[in-house]
């Protein structure tokens, strides 16, 4: 292995700077402008903005609210999803996922994830389905999550969704602009974008995404002209019209400030997707040149490979660049002290956490390990070569000590 490193060099995890600071002037007067418009609920800012999502993410419909959080929530409201249904979905995930399930009285189903890809496990997915069929029909929606940046199997969980006609809610919140190959009602293979494969699909512009505002801000997307209606309704307490309440809904709308800035960036996303996967390919070359991938790092997967008829970067956005690594806690705190800035995405399970103690004894054995190997490194597009060297480097010196 290389020698040891002689220095310490700041690499946070993230730093919005340098893209702050590129799009000061165009976002100040854009933010007056919605100042000075006073507009400051909804109106033709968030219009402008749903209309732009939806056309990246190829669908007819978007609309816009208050947090990736409120997505999930409005949309399984919206699905008139409640007290004694159930949801299939990851163990392997941010709360939310989990959280939005729990907070309409509904129970999470637990599929364990793929060893590769962090994601749910269609293998995993048709046998759990195939045992629950016996238990009734409770089951009313299956929620996958496409993790730091990359689809789920869509292909294949949407033949097991179909298969028992199930509706599919995407949690897209870390891969707007991801995309994956699915099988059409023709047999054709199409690449999708994530968000347009489902009923539904929830996003998340929370200022670390690679969509990020300044401040929260989350969108749901759907193909489906009438689910859109409820949708927007439920984003305003369920009103219908103004005054009126068929059903109830909660204050989920999203900022138009939010929308303004949002809009501004969603312009220079695809380049920001390229420069994250370039950045990727760097430290794959330094992880194999330092002897470190395979043998001791296992570097993320990318499932999805191929032209996909859209932007050959958006496989894999990595929203997050995870690699899994043997004595991973020792490793986070070495890496801290020398100055590069990694996070671990996540140490806790959902089925083990505190407040759903009735799951805390199921077993999801490879969620489980993930849990204990994976670790977020920098990734973000301002990057430079010099610092993603120092981060393999830093790696290399602390097995090299092992």
């Amino acid at each position: 292995m290389n020698r040891k490193n002689d220095k310490r060099m700041n690499v946070p995890l993230l730093d919005l700077g340098p893209q702050t600071q590129s799009l000061r002037s165009e976002i100040i007067e854009a933010v007056t402008r919605v100042i000075d418009s006073t507009r400051y609920i909804l109106g033709p800012e968030v219009v402008s903005f749903e209309e732009k999502v939806a056309d990246y993410c190829r669908v007819a419909f978007g609309v816009g609210v208050s947090s990736g959080t409120d997505a999930l929530v409005m949309t399984l409201m919206a699905m008139d999803i409640g007290p004694g249904d159930r949801i299939i979905t990851t163990p392997y995930s941010f709360f939310a996922t989990m959280g939005a399930i729990l907070r309409v009285g509904a129970l999470p189903v637990f599929v364990d994830i793929e060893e590769d890809s962090f994601n749910l496990d269609p293998v995993a997915l048709a046998e759990v389905l195939e045992r629950e069929q016996r238990l009734g029909d409770s089951i009313k929606a299956i929620l996958p999550v496409h993790l730091f940046g990359q689809c789920a199997d869509m292909d294949r969980i949407l033949a097991i969704a179909r298969r028992y006609d199930l509706p599919i809610v995407e949690d897209a919140a870390q891969a707007i602009g991801a995309c994956c190959p699915v099988t059409d009602e023709r047999g054709n293979v199409v690449w999708k974008r994530a968000g347009s494969m489902g009923k539904a699909g929830c996003f998340s512009f929370f200022p670390s995404k690679n969509l990020g505002g300044i401040g929260d801000g989350g969108l749901v997307t759907t193909n489906d002209k009438d689910f859109v209606n409820i949708l927007r309704s439920c984003r305003n307490h369920g009103a219908e019209p103004k005054y009126y309440h068929p059903r109830v809904g909660g204050n989920f709308r999203l900022d138009p400030v939010q929308a303004v800035v949002l809009a501004i960036k969603l312009r220079h996303l695809d380049s920001w997707h390229a420069k994250r996967r370039e950045n990727s390919m760097i430290y794959r070359s330094l992880f194999r040149e330092m002897d470190l991938a395979p043998k001791i790092v296992k570097l993320p997967v990318e499932k999805f490979t191929g032209r996909n008829g859209m932007d050959d970067h958006t496989h894999h956005i990595y929203n997050q660049f995870v690699i899994r690594v043997p004595n991973r806690d020792q490793l986070q705190s070495f890496l801290g002290e020398h100055g590069v800035g990694c996070e671990v995405y996540y140490p806790c399970c959902l089925h083990k956490q505190k407040c759903i103690g009735a799951y805390n004894d199921q077993v999801f054995p490879v969620a489980e390990r993930a849990a204990r190997e994976s670790l977020a490194l920098p990734i973000y597009p301002d990057l430079n070569r010099e610092q993603l060297a120092f981060v393999v480097r830093t790696i290399a010196d602390f097995y090299s000590s092992k």
